[in-house]
């Protein structure tokens, strides 16, 4: 079948355009062709089907046409990926299967619609407001750092380092410790410390990713909203505009009374033959 390869800031993905929902998608499968050795390579992969032909997505097939069907690299499910939905508007736009009305892009997800628009060179996702509902802990390396619960649609925990801790010198080899009784279906773990003022916004943070199911990832979306929802409640702040780099790009989150915006480029890079076992 064809397959597209696409990135946003480094989060990268493997598109399979399977528009009726044919594709007997597998954990097995996606782990195979997001193996970066034996496959394709990337962070997860995005099937590309309609809303009224998947099982998830027929529940909004009334207001999308298309549902993003995300899997993580290991074969898991995601409820949500920020990156990954700017990527699939992407190449929905690049091959011809939509067209914004009014400017806007609606896609079916997991976690919900989202809605699209272009920003130049950039997309911007519209995805729910981060919902901050816990205080916990994550565990890297003997240190114990505390952090904020996040719900993006899907769980995060946000930890802020404490002075004398580097950003650049954690070991992110390995997945953080947590507690699973809040996080039973595990947590996208995000470790941030401040970077210099950007003009425009409100913040600017500096932050790297482990990702339940895929490993230190070179970007997470709901991550970065969730990273700049806990800097507008630390600035006694209800909304407002955060800037967030990760290690493949900036990104910039935009959380307003209702909903929260995710903006950054979004690139495909590569079509092919993939031969399926």
């Amino acid at each position: 079948m064809e397959f597209t390869k696409g990135h946003g800031t480094g989060n990268d993905f493997v598109i399979l355009p399977d528009p009726d929902g044919a594709l007997d998608l597998t954990p097995g499968l996606v782990a195979g062709i997001c193996d970066r050795r034996r496959g394709v390579g990337g962070d997860g992969v995005l099937r590309v089907v309609r809303a009224a032909k998947h099982p998830e997505g027929v529940v909004l097939a009334d207001t999308a046409e298309w549902f993003m069907d995300y899997w993580n690299s290991d074969g898991s499910f995601a409820e949500m990926c920020g990156n990954g939905a700017r990527v699939f508007v992407r190449y929905l736009l690049a091959s011809g299967l939509a067209t914004p009305t009014a400017g806007t892009l609606p896609v079916a997800t997991r976690a919900g619609l989202v809605r699209a628009r272009l920003e130049g060179d950039a997309i911007a996702v519209e995805m729910r407001r981060p919902r901050l509902y816990d205080a916990s802990s994550a565990v890297l390396g003997g240190l114990t750092l505390p952090g904020t619960a996040v719900d993006v649609g899907n769980p995060h925990l946000v930890c802020a380092l404490p002075a004398g801790v580097d950003l650049a010198d954690l070991d992110l080899t390995r997945a953080p410790g947590f507690d699973p009784r809040l996080f039973p279906q595990g947590v996208n773990v995000e470790f941030t410390t401040p970077g210099d003022p950007v003009d425009g916004t409100d913040g600017h943070l500096l932050m790297r990713v482990y990702e339940r199911g895929s490993a230190e990832t070179l970007s997470c979306g709901t991550g970065a909203c969730a990273v700049a929802a806990v800097a507008l409640r630390d600035a006694a702040r209800d909304t407002g505009t955060i800037t967030v780099d990760v290690p493949g790009g900036r990104l910039t989150v935009t959380v307003t009374d209702d909903s929260c915006w995710l903006s950054g480029p979004a690139v495909l890079v590569a079509t092919g033959t993939l031969t399926l076992p």
